[in-house]
């Protein structure tokens, strides 16, 4: 049964920098149709999880939210079946509760990954991020 782990969460000062894992279980990463994405989602009411950024599993094309661009980075180790949201300069609006998620799709042998909730099967517990002075 694929399973999913995260790890690396913690409270970070505003431009900081922290790097979350994803370990999964029961799936082999280089296969074609697996992708890992992250997805946050902030404190307060109504506050639906927000897509932040995926990775195909088997060549690492990735898909970056525009609230992140240019500074997180994904990125994976097959041999570990571990995937890495690498955050720089951190904002107290990345404060949330990351997640990540596998989809598992044989399109996405020629699909990039996309960053929408209902597009992932399986899910981690989440870890905290805090990013406050």
């Amino acid at each position: 049964q694929l399973q999913l782990v995260e790890s690396g969460g913690g409270l970070v000062q505003p431009g900081g920098s922290l790097r979350l894992s994803c370990a999964a279980s029961g799936l082999t990463f280089t296969l074609d149709y697996y992708a890992i994405g992250w997805f946050r989602q902030a404190p307060g009411k109504g506050k639906e999880p927000e897509g932040v950024s995926c990775i195909r599993s088997s060549d690492g094309n990735s898909v970056y939210a525009d609230s992140v661009k240019g500074r997180f980075t994904i990125s994976r180790d097959n041999a570990k079946n571990t995937v890495y949201l690498q955050m720089n300069s951190l904002k107290p609006e990345d404060t949330a509760v990351y997640y990540c998620a596998a989809d598992q799709d044989p399109l996405l042998s020629t699909r990039l990954c996309k960053l929408r909730r209902n597009e992932y099967d399986y899910w981690g517990q989440g870890t905290q991020v805090t990013v406050s002075s």
